[in-house]
Parts: structure tokens; C-alpha cells; sequence
């Protein structure tokens, strides 16, 4: 049973404009003409007998009765594929399909391993994943355009439900022939007499790291700066007296093929750092979603 089979077309158009705020952008993405998209909204309109958007010059933006209709479809969406993959699920987990959302440190790594692991004993499940901004994953798990979120320093958020917390700190990342190589522990203070590849500003990496040294301080040489985590990686296994940052469950393949070697830090603000599991509070997530949310639950404690 296909979910859209049984929705609305004017429905599913409405929530694409809703989604991407644009008619002709909604149209790209349903791969139909403009035209259809604006006469199944027009439709709909008329048969509530209320406008649903605002109508910008730069876009479309629901009105109060948008949003009223946005949630509650978004709602028969969710109850939809639900019951699909229930069905499907009385055949055992054969079949599904399961949204995750993930920063980009455990995309890299971390995130695909465990999906090939599951899929080994559930090789008809198929996966989507989404790499975004910390900030962008907790929307997406409360709106239900993804099915489980796993992101780092989380508050708890109305809507959400944290699966689980788990300790992330942050660990100095260089070269197997780096002067501190061989250190079991490292203070930040020993750390910034080196150059520094560092994610940006907003990054809780970049944020732990600037208050511990305001804190204490200390002052470092930034000698590159990337939204990218793995150049700087790259950066810092090019030697050269440079490190980075990373966390543990992220760089456990690197370490393992020795080009790297992490150390952990003594700065207290180094372990203010947290793993968030998130699923939308209240949902009943279809089987095959919930079998990923337990066992992608069960790796991360297991990580210790």
C-alpha cells in the first residue's frame, strides 16, 4: 500500500507550497506544471471557502487557516504511513522506510555503519539520510519530515521526545607524529600553543572551546576555519603541528586506520557536550522506524 495513494492531491500540493513557500518551488519538487499546483490550492480555497496564504512578492506563507490545515494534515500524513507500514509490518520487518536526521560529524561515519548493520538482518528496510544544522533537526523531527533526529547539545524542546542522552565530549584530534601524540590527557592550555582547525562559530565545538578559553584566558591561533568537519580532519592528519576537534563515536574509523590519533581533554567545558536521540512526542512511529530508534539506541550505549 503506497501512503499516497491515499491522500488528497490538493492536499499533498498544499503541503508542498507550505513546505518550500513557493508555488513554482513546490511544482519542481512534485515534477508537475505550476498551473496544476495553483488550481489544486485554488481548489481547495474554494471547497473551505477561506484564503490559507499570505501572498508575498517573494513567496507564500500560510495564514491561521494554512496552519490550521498544514497540522492537520500533516497529522493524516503521519496516521497514513503509519497504518501502511503496519500492514507491511505484519509480514515482520520486511519491508519501510525510515527518515533519519543527523548532524554532520555521525553522517560521516557513525550513522551509515549502523544503517548497513541493521540492514543485514532487515535488508527490505530502505533509509533516507539528512544531514542538517543542529538547529534545523529538532523542526524537522516535530514537523514529521523525519522520523528520528540525532544531534549534539540539545535542549529538551516542546514537541520532542529524547530517546536518549548520552555523554559526547570533545577530543583533540592530530597527527599520529604530532609533539602531544603520545599524551593520555591534554589541557586547552597545551593545546592552543598549536594552530587550530575549527568548525564555525555557531558550531557547540567552537562555543565550548571559546568559553573555556575566555574562562581561562587562553588565547589560540586560528589557522583554518571550515562548515565542513572533515577537511578539517584532513587538515589536521596533514601534520604540520596542527589540530581539530571531534567527538568520539564520529573519528572511530579514523582512529582505527591510524592516520589520527585523539586525546581527551581536562577543560571541564570540553564534556558540557550531549548526544540527542529525538522522535516527535506522542507519535506512534511505524515498526520499521521504531526497530532503528531501539537499536541505534542500544550502539550508542554500547559505545560506553
Amino acid at each position: 500500500m503506497a501512503p499516497r495513494a491515499l491522500q488528497e492531491t490538493a492536499v499533498r500540493y498544499f503541503l508542498e507550497v507550505v513546505k518550500t513557500g513557493s508555488v513554482k518551488e513546490a511544482a519542481v519538487k512534485l515534477n508537475v506544471a505550476p498551473s496544476a499546483v495553483s488550481r489544486q490550492v485554488a481548489r481547495l480555497e474554494r471547497e473551505l471557502d477561506t484564503l490559507l496564504f499570505e501572498r508575498h512578492a517573494r513567496g507564500m506563507v500560510p495564514n491561521a487557516a494554512g496552519e490550521l490545515l498544514a497540522a492537520h494534515a500533516k497529522r493524516a500524513q503521519q496516521d497514513i504511513e503509519r497504518v501502511a507500514n503496519e500492514i507491511a509490518g505484519l509480514r515482520g520487518l520486511r519491508s519501510g522506510h525510515v527518515r533519519v536526521a543527523s548532524t554532520e560529524g555521525f553522517a560521516f561515519d557513525f550513522i551509515p555503519r549502523l544503517i548497513a548493520q541493521f540492514r543485514l538482518k532487515h535488508a527490505g528496510i530502505r533509509f533516507h539520510l539528512e544531514v542538517c544544522a543542529p538547529a534545523d533537526i529538532s523542526r524537522l523531527v516535530r514537523d514529521g519530515e523525519t522520523d528520528v533526529g540525532i544531534t549534539l547539545s540539545a535542549l529538551p524542546e516542546p514537541g520532542i521526545e529524547v530517546e536518549l542522552r548520552h555523554p559526547s565530549p570533545i577530543l583533540a584530534v592530530m597527527a599520529m607524529d604530532h609533539p602531544l601524540a603520545q599524551q593520555r590527557q591534554l589541557s586547552l592550555r597545551q593545546v592552543v600553543a598549536y594552530p587550530l582547525g575549527l568548525p564555525q562559530e555557531d558550531s557547540s565545538i567552537r562555543r565550548l572551546l571559546d568559553a573555556s578559553c575566555s574562562r581561562q584566558e587562553l588565547r589560540y591561533e586560528l589557522a583554518m576555519s571550515s562548515n565542513h568537519a572533515n577537511s578539517l580532519l584532513s587538515f589536521a592528519a596533514a601534520g604540520g603541528g596542527s589540530i581539530a576537534f571531534y567527538g568520539p563515536l564520529s573519528i572511530r574509523t579514523l582512529l582505527q586506520s591510524k592516520a589520527l590519533v585523539a586525546i581527551a581533554l581536562k577543560d571541564r567545558e570540553m564534556h558540557e557536550r550531549h548526544l540527542a536521540i529525538e522522535t516527535m512526542a506522542g507519535r506512534s512511529l511505524p515498526d520499521a522506524a521504531k526497530a532503528f530508534v531501539r537499536f541505534l539506541v542500544d550502539a550508542v550505549k554500547a559505545s560506553g
